[in-house]
């Protein structure tokens, strides 16, 4: 691989030389602009605005342009001759746990690679050391024109270096969070955990870009002459509906045991989804009413029975006062006897 720096770790009183090379690189598919109208490509030139005329890239140099427009020249000696110690030298400054280092810092990565056969002793050395330390180094160097921070891990056995941002260039999080407290509930949270169990861990050299693939595929099909890929058809917005979030989680833990291969438990564990009331009070009332008018009719013959069979019991079991009563008098019932006549 082709180095793009030269220089040196300090490391106290020990100096490494090494070459920087890129450790990463992009596959993203680069368009170049056209005329839509010919297919003509589109180029820039770059022109000085005073004259008119087209600058080449040796004649271009370097200004700082001041609040009010004016342009203060910056050459090449201007820039060499500032105090920048790290000019040439990736300057270690200290040694930390690598749980100190905030990922949002995290930028261009590369590799460190031992200039020459005498750096391979303290090259080694240096790579040892942070891995028996379990500890990353964070150090200071120059690259492109401005000095940056880097953070120098080990990865296999070389020593690779992330470029870090200053921490007054991390901004902070201000409106970002949800501004309305929100609680959760262990219910939640179980079926949270559950998914990440679930879902587990990944091979990171699986993981490749579909998007990239889909682009390469159309190119190759409008390369051949064919109309390219058909558009996906549109989805129907959702229109800010409710989610259920206990219902979506368990729908995501089980569709990703069915990714693995494994077999979802039984109903039992299911969580009970939350579904719209669909009882109206109108007809529960009208249900109790019609009870209640049931029970009434029910119940008032049986009063209007009981009355007859009380008045029934009641004349043919008079009482001793009532048949005294009722009785007729011997003197009205006897018939007069007459009387003899003298002569």
């Amino acid at each position: 691989m082709r180095s793009i720096w030269n220089g040196a770790i300090s490391f106290g009183l020990v100096s490494i030389p090494i070459k920087l090379v890129n450790a990463t690189e992009s596959h993203s598919v680069s368009f170049r602009q056209i005329h839509a109208e010919d297919g003509g490509r589109i180029r820039y030139k770059k022109v000085c605005e005073l004259d008119g005329e087209e600058v080449s890239q040796a004649e271009i140099g370097k200004a700082y342009e001041d609040a009010d427009g004016t342009m203060i020249p910056i050459t090449e000696e201007d820039l060499a001759a500032l105090p920048l110690p790290t000019a040439k030298t990736i300057e270690i400054v200290a040694f930390v746990p690598a749980g100190d280092i905030d990922p949002l810092q995290m930028d261009a990565a590369y590799y460190l690679s031992a200039n020459g056969v005498p750096a391979a002793k303290p090259y080694t050395l240096l790579r040892e050391a942070l891995k028996r330390s379990d500890k990353v180094a964070v150090a200071k160097y120059a690259l492109r024109g401005r000095e940056r921070l880097g953070m120098l891990r080990v990865v296999d056995d070389v020593i690779a270096m992330h470029g870090l941002l200053w921490p007054d260039e991390i901004r902070a999080p201000e409106g970002v969070a949800p501004e309305n407290p929100v609680s959760v509930r262990d219910a939640e949270l179980d079926l949270a955990d559950a998914l990440m169990a679930t879902l587990g861990e990944v091979d990171m050299s699986t993981l490749h870009d579909d998007y990239r693939t889909a682009v390469e595929e159309m190119i190759a099909a409008k390369a051949e002459g064919g109309e390219g890929v058909a558009a996906p058809t549109p989805e129907e917005p959702g229109g800010g509906q409710v989610i259920d979030l206990m219902a979506a989680l368990e729908n995501s833990v089980r569709a990703a045991k069915q990714a693995r291969g494994e077999e979802p438990e039984g109903e039992s564990a299911d969580v009970t989804h939350l579904k719209a009331r669909t009882r109206t009070p109108k007809s529960t009332d009208t249900k109790k009413s019609t009870a209640k008018t049931a029970a009434k009719k029910t119940a008032a013959p049986a009063r209007k029975s009981t009355s007859k069979t009380s008045t029934k019991t009641t004349a043919k079991t008079p009482t001793k006062s009532t048949a005294k009563k009722s009785q007729p008098k011997k003197t009205q019932t006897k018939k007069a006897t007459p009387r003899k006549r003298t002569a």
